[in-house]
């Protein structure tokens, strides 16, 4: 189904072509919702100088050239040049009755996309600060791939570098198969903290420690067995936690530090060799243009490090160069916070310089911000620890078991587990999506558990309400596949609005996608509820005053149902049958 917005361009390009020329046909009116009308168009201001003449006389030579008779009321021009259109209810409600108001719009040009999110390190805790990067990151995932791109996950976690020597020791000390060495899937942080407090109190275990990061760094089969060995223990717990979060990070996603460690010395050299680096102080740098300090002074992305180490630069510089030359994407999208924002438009820009990444591929830093807690500060335990994500998970579905006990609706015992963390996660992981990526929120599960207001479980509940009426219509004998097929009729403004609500999901969710911004599909979502709530408590469903109003209001509620579950479902939020 095509977009209304996408509707209306097309009459527009029609319109401006016979108005003004073939010239004139690619120019795209800015086409938004309105508080005069359904949607404003304006395409005679942009136009006004180039065409010499006033917007209103544009506007007025547009509208006459314009055909939307079929779809729109007359259009009215306000303002200085403003298009003001409105869809008639007969337009609307062929829309809806022609099917697919809850599928993707049509994608001719489908990218192929890498994103990187989540990126724990090996055996240590995923805490709070993973939430957003994995929450964000999935949705952005699961939208683009129901819009038909092609989605290549990227789970960039920390599974090289120097602290491995002293985990690998610690794991010799306690036995590869001990039950010491397997908590490191079951609760990572006491494994590396009593790995850390060795390596701080005994200066033997500490020598041992950076040979063994030698031994590592240099292929030794051994010492890769133990490392492989910590890796797996590892995966195991981010796999339980993403099964607790319900997000679609698989083994198969893992793209982790150790990737790129065999052409991090080629990434140094064919940049030296481009004459991009330069030893400063005994470190291989890139100065890339535009970065300076407060001095002036040009800032240096240090490539490998005096004592002939690899740091994050490097890395991050390999697996941009193996996204765009080796995957070969038009997109890459790094989920990642927000403090390392100059970190990577740095290695952007260097792997611009290098002939990396084309023009033809954008690459992006969708930044996130921080979770609060009541005090305004970032989320921690008491002790000013960062807080275990498990953790928190837990206590929201606990919380939302209490809530479903004091249901009205007979839940067997395992129904109840099902729902409650259907809603539990899902008000966690809205309460993150709601927001803009970029700026930090509060975390208080009193508001993400409320069945008002702009929360998982108010549009969870209204899609339970829907799945509700229509167990009633069943077993009030109304006929499903009548319908299914039914007239929809939009006599009634409630009725209107709601129509024209379902009709807004694809230009959103298209919009989401390309600026990386669930939260606009967040709000569209909770307007669509509003808009339905609206509408059922002014237009009787299943008390309709005849069969043919009361199969019309039945079909729009299952429409947007449909929408609601398709919405919420590229968030990675399910729609529980009852609530």
């Amino acid at each position: 189904m095509p977009s209304l917005t996408a509707t209306l361009t097309d009459r527009f390009a029609a319109a401006l072509t016979a108005a003004f020329g073939e010239d004139f046909a690619d120019r795209d009116p800015v086409i938004r919702s309105s508080q005069f009308a359904d949607f404003q168009a304006n395409v005679a201001l942009p136009l006004a100088k180039e065409l010499k003449s006033k917007p209103r006389d544009i506007a007025t030579t547009t509208v006459d050239n314009l055909e939307v008779s079929d779809i729109c009321e007359p259009p009215e021009i306000s303002g200085p040049g403003f298009i003001n259109l409105t869809f008639t209810p007969e337009f609307l409600a062929r829309t809806l009755e022609a099917g697919g108001a809850a599928a993707a719009p049509e994608n001719a040009d489908p990218q192929r996309i890498a994103i990187d999110y989540s990126a724990p390190n090996v055996a240590k805790e995923m805490h709070v600060g993973h939430l957003r990067t994995t929450v964000v990151g999935d949705a952005l995932a699961r939208t683009h791939e129901f819009l038909g791109n092609t989605v290549i996950r990227q789970n960039h976690i920390g599974d090289w570098g120097t602290p491995f020597g002293m985990l690998i020791e610690h794991l010799l000390d306690v036995g590869v198969d001990s039950e010491a060495a397997a908590e490191v899937s079951e609760n990572p942080n006491a494994f590396y903290q009593a790995a850390r407090s060795k390596f701080d109190a005994d200066e033997a275990f500490a020598t041992r420690s950076r040979s063994r990061v030698v031994k590592l760094q240099g292929g030794d089969e051994e010492t890769l067995g133990l490392w492989t060995r910590l890796v797996g223990y590892s995966r195991d717990y981010f796999n339980r936690i993403y099964s607790l979060l319900d997000v679609t990070l698989r083994d198969d996603d893992l793209a982790g530090e150790s990737t790129y460690n065999d052409v991090l010395a080629e990434v140094c050299d064919e940049l030296e060799a481009k004459g991009l680096a330069t030893l400063s102080d005994g470190a291989l740098c890139v100065f890339p243009a535009g970065f300076t300090g407060r001095e002036g002074e040009p800032l240096p992305l240090i490539i490998r490090k005096s004592d002939g180490g690899y740091g994050y630069a490097t890395t991050d510089l390999a697996a941009i160069r193996s996204r765009a030359i080796n995957l070969g994407v038009d997109r890459a999208l790094y989920v990642v916070g927000t403090p390392q924002a100059m970190h990577f438009e740095m290695v952007f820009t260097v792997a611009r310089e290098a002939g990396w990444l084309p023009e033809t591929v954008s690459a992006e830093h969708v930044k996130i911000g921080n979770v609060l807690g009541s005090d305004g500060k970032i989320l921690r335990t008491r002790s000013g620890a960062p807080l275990r994500l498990a953790e928190l998970l837990e206590e929201a579905v606990s919380r939302a078991k209490a809530t479903v006990a004091e249901s009205t609706v007979d839940f067997t015992d395992e129904e109840a587990e099902e729902v409650a963390r259907i809603v539990g996660i899902g008000a966690v992981k809205y309460a993150d999506l709601s927001v803009a990526h970029d700026t930090s929120y509060t975390f208080d599960l009193d508001r993400m558990l409320a069945p008002i207001g702009n929360t998982a479980p108010y549009l969870q509940y209204a899609g339970a309400r829907i799945r509700s009426i229509g167990r009633r219509a069943e077993a009030e004998g109304v006929d499903a596949a009548g319908v299914a097929n039914a007239a929809i009729s939009l006599e009634q403004p409630a009725e209107r609005e709601l129509a024209l609500s379902i009709l807004g999901f694809a230009d959103v969710i298209a919009e989401a996608a390309a600026g990386s911004q669930p939260h606009r599909l967040c709000t569209y979502l909770f307007d669509l509820a509003q808009a339905f709530t609206s509408f059922y408590e002014q237009c009787p469903v299943l008390i309709a005053d005849t069969p043919e109003l009361r199969a019309s209001r039945l079909r729009l509620s299952a429409i947007v149902l449909e929408v609601l579950v398709a919405g919420l479902g590229v968030l990675g939020i399910r729609v529980p049958e009852r609530m």
